[in-house]
Order: C-alpha cells, then sequence, then structure tokens
C-alpha cells in the first residue's frame, strides 16, 4: 500500500513540475509549484521522515512561494509575456537540454551512490531535539544574521519593484 501511495505523490509530483514549466501564466505556474511542493513533503511522510516534511511546507510553500507571488504580482506580466527571453532559434537551447537529461539518466544509472540500500533504523526523535538545541544554543547568531540579511533581501526587492512616485 505504502508503495501505491508513493507512486501516486510522484506522479502527482512529476506533472506538477511539468505544468511549472508548460504554463503560460506565471500564476498558474507558482501555483503548480506549490503542488510540487506539497507532494514532496506528503513522499516524505512516507518515508517516516516528519521533519523534513514539515520544513518542506514552512519553508518552501509558506515563505518562498510567497515571495514568489508577491514578486510575480509586482511585475508587469502582460509586458513580460510578450518580451522573449533568448533571441532567435531555440534549437541550440533544446540540444542542450536533451544532452544534460542524457547525462543526468546515465550518471544515475552508473552509479553506484544510487543503490538500493536497506533504510536506517527510525530513532527516538532524540535527534531533533539535538538539532534544534544545535541551531539556536550554538549557531544562533549566524542563523539571525542569515534572517536579517534574507529580510534586508525583502525589503531591497520592495523597494526596487516599486513604481516611481513621480
Amino acid at each position: 500500500m505504502g508503495q501505491g501511495f508513493f507512486l501516486l505523490f510522484a506522479t502527482v509530483s512529476v506533472i506538477a513540475a511539468l505544468t511549472v514549466v508548460v504554463a503560460r501564466n506565471p500564476v498558474h505556474s507558482a501555483l503548480a509549484l506549490m503542488a510540487c511542493f506539497l507532494q514532496i513533503s506528503a513522499i516524505f511522510i512516507l518515508l517516516d521522515a516528519p521533519l523534513p516534511a514539515v520544513i518542506q511546507i514552512f519553508v518552501y510553500v509558506g515563505a518562498i512561494m510567497v515571495l514568489f507571488l508577491f514578486v510575480i504580482m509586482m511585475i508587469d506580466v502582460r509586458e513580460a509575456v510578450l518580451q522573449r527571453f533568448l533571441p532567435g532559434s531555440n534549437l541550440p537551447a533544446l540540444v542542450l537540454l536533451v544532452l544534460l537529461g542524457v547525462e543526468m539518466f546515465a550518471l544515475v544509472l552508473w552509479s553506484k551512490r544510487f543503490s538500493v540500500v536497506e533504510p536506517a533504523a527510525v530513532g527516538d526523535g532524540d535527534e531533533i531535539r539535538k538539532l534544534s538545541t544545535t541551531l539556536f544554543a550554538d549557531y544562533l547568531l549566524p542563523f539571525e544574521a542569515a534572517s536579517v540579511v534574507l529580510l534586508a533581501a525583502l525589503v531591497g526587492a520592495i523597494v526596487l519593484a516599486r513604481k516611481g512616485e513621480g
């Protein structure tokens, strides 16, 4: 039954990821990305890893997707759709994309790192307690410095995206 749920979540995740790339409307693309993130967090739950699942939901779905939606709403979407990112033919980019895909597929097939191994034993939850103590006791200053840098980047993005008042 777990394999069936995994296949369901993985299939929906791949479909949502393809929708992110194929969708013409950037808001639809951002919502498909959010659906993909939710499917990945469901896969984490199936793997008995609740901490990465919660982090996936809080950080990616909660924070980064809200930031993406703010940026999408601040730019003029109608004007951005009319502009081409790469002038000329898209054939070199398509050839490069196919070559990179073949290379990634070959690396996955021939790598020993992606072999099937037995999962590690699930702990009693003490690892989460140790991680949180380390993060908020030993590394509190770098954690807070990263939050200040992200806040400054957010304020800078809002100032740059604001239209002139004159």
